[in-house]
């Protein structure tokens, strides 16, 4: 179910972005009982991270419709997205070490 949502939110936020960021989904936290599902994701250029997430977060009702075309679900979890800090960090690790 958590591949599914995070190709789900990557096939979705792809055509509703502007462009103006390229916005990845990194993976998807689900709660415990699959009531909660949190968006990852990376923002490139870091600094159009802000205003990606506030977007995002303004389209979590239509990707929850999204998911619920898509997914044949029992249940479509409330969704939430975060910036994906591991993955930040990662990323800077790799850059610096083949720097």
């Amino acid at each position: 179910m958590r591949e599914a949502i995070r190709h789900a939110a990557a096939e979705f936020l792809a055509e509703v972005s502007n462009r103006t960021s390229l916005i990845t989904v990194t993976n998807i936290q689900l709660s415990p009982k699959g009531d909660r599902a949190t968006v990852l994701i990376t923002v490139f250029p870091e600094d159009k991270e802000k205003e990606a997430l506030e977007f995002s977060v303004r389209q979590g009702g239509a990707l929850r419709d999204f998911i619920g075309k898509r997914i044949s679900l029992q249940y479509i979890p409330r969704i939430s997205f975060a910036i994906d800090v591991g993955e930040k960090n990662r990323q800077k690790i790799d850059f610096l070490s083949n720097s």
